[in-house]
């Protein structure tokens, strides 16, 4: 019988419980660390060969040739073509959909006039070469390559490099058939702190990336963390969250389910549940006891709701709303009789989930918004990925004559105040040019 811990806002020490609940500090692996310190290093300095005989010994693939993990067109595309119907037809409609969203985010150059012909704008351009990591072997995650690869593609990347482990030589179909669907240009099969080393510093055969993306183990975020400067990232994620505000109308196994579906992910993932109703959390606590025999995955789910999951009572639905800003959560459902009301009290989530009908898990695959989102309450301050990931701004700036010497006496000003002669003397020769 799983018993999850019950808070209520009443209690005198409620912050400190909370605070206790959602602070949460990955433990320093100083092992992880320097590994991965030690495989950079070595694939910068080495390239290719360092690759190979690093996947050789986590991966136990022996390839001589770095050319042999590279995956063709056709292996691709016979992964697409060969899929059953029914899992084809999903994987395309939920592309299409993921397609039709990102394409509604992209941004466009634009500049502006002044009264005495001085041009201002701003140059927006995509990204040149992109690195995509897909975690491989067993685990299936062809909507990592989807929610990845489509908003590049929206963006304008004119180069998607694909990278995904295949331990023993095991090559997961749907993945590659992601892959395909949506034309990532080049799929090598390597994974681990090795293949984000190659994309980052570039080997003889892979070439340097200007930004990787996507999820995968202790590794793979150590390594991304150390080569962000050398190339961008996406993000460190934490472990997944998921932030339910309920009331009594609920269904008390569905708002179960829902919390399921974020505490399978790991150990660490966190669910919580906050809403008015005492008898509801209660129902909520019955189901969850009941469905929890049905589950693969129990004993992950069991270890994160009694370590990390929680119950919250709330006086209203309004205190509801201004805790989950304090908890800034990667998911939030917000399941309640008027959730376009209460939307408007939240200001931190990654992706808002509204009404009953709306689960999160919809999100992960084909709902069209990215599943990308920031966790560990970094929603206070960065959103999900997008198609302004793989785009960047230029400051356009074309002064005409009147211009240069009116703006030149204010620089010049400006300039000699801080002391930079030359700054002022750069502005000071448009002053005086006739």
């Amino acid at each position: 019988m799983i018993q999850i811990k019950k808070l209520n806002t009443q209690d005198s020490n409620f912050k400190d419980q909370l605070s206790q609940l959602i602070f949460f500090e990955a433990e320093e692996n100083t092992q992880i660390e320097k590994t991965v310190a030690e495989i950079l290093s070595d694939v910068k300095k080495r390239g290719d060969q360092a690759v190979i005989e690093y996947t050789k010994k986590f991966d136990h693939v022996d390839f001589s040739r770095m050319e042999e993990f590279e995956i063709s067109k056709k292996e691709l595309n016979l992964a697409l073509e060969s899929l059953p119907i029914a899992s084809k037809d999903a994987l395309e409609e939920a592309a299409k959909r993921v397609f039709d969203y990102h394409n509604k985010q992209l941004m466009s150059s634009w500049s502006y006039t002044e009264d005495d012909q001085t041009l201002l704008g701003q140059k927006v351009t995509s990204l040149d070469r992109v690195g995509l990591y897909v975690p491989g072997g067993k685990a299936a995650y062809p909507s990592s390559v989807l929610m990845n690869a489509i908003p590049a593609k929206v963006a304008g990347v004119k180069e998607i490099i694909m990278v995904v482990p295949s331990p023993h030589g095991e090559r997961n179909q749907l993945v590659l058939a992601a892959a395909a669907l949506v034309k990532v240009d080049r799929v090598f099969a390597i994974g681990g702190a090795q293949a984000i080393g190659a994309l980052a510093y570039g080997t003889q055969t892979i070439p340097q990336v200007d930004k990787i993306v996507g999820p995968g183990n202790a590794y793979v975020a150590e390594a991304k963390r150390r080569v962000f400067g050398v190339v961008g990232i996406d993000m460190v994620a934490g472990p997944s969250e998921i932030l339910i505000i309920a009331d009594e109308k609920s269904n008390p196994d569905w708002i179960a389910m829902d919390l399921f579906s974020q505490a399978e992910h790991d150990e660490l993932a966190q669910s919580i549940l906050i809403s008015p109703s005492d008898v509801f959390l209660n129902q909520v606590q019955e189901s969850i006891n009941k469905l929890i025999d049905t589950m693969p995955r129990k004993k992950i789910i069991e270890t994160s709701l009694v370590n990390r999951g929680a119950m919250i009572k709330v006086k209203t639905l309004e205190e509801a709303a201004e805790i989950s800003n304090f908890i800034s959560p990667e998911h939030l459902e917000l399941s309640v009789d008027d959730p376009d009301m209460l939307v408007n009290s939240i200001k931190h989530a990654g992706a808002i989930f509204m009404g009953r009908n709306t689960c999160e898990a919809v999100g992960d695959y084909c709902a069209g918004p990215n599943h990308v989102l920031p966790t560990s309450r970094t929603a206070r301050f960065s959103s999900p990925l997008g198609v302004y990931d793989f785009q960047k701004r230029s400051s356009l700036i074309k002064l005409s004559h009147q211009g240069a010497r009116k703006l030149g006496k204010i620089a010049s000003v400006l300039a000699h105040g801080e002391g930079l002669q030359a700054h002022a003397k750069s502005a000071e020769y448009r002053i005086d040019n006739e």
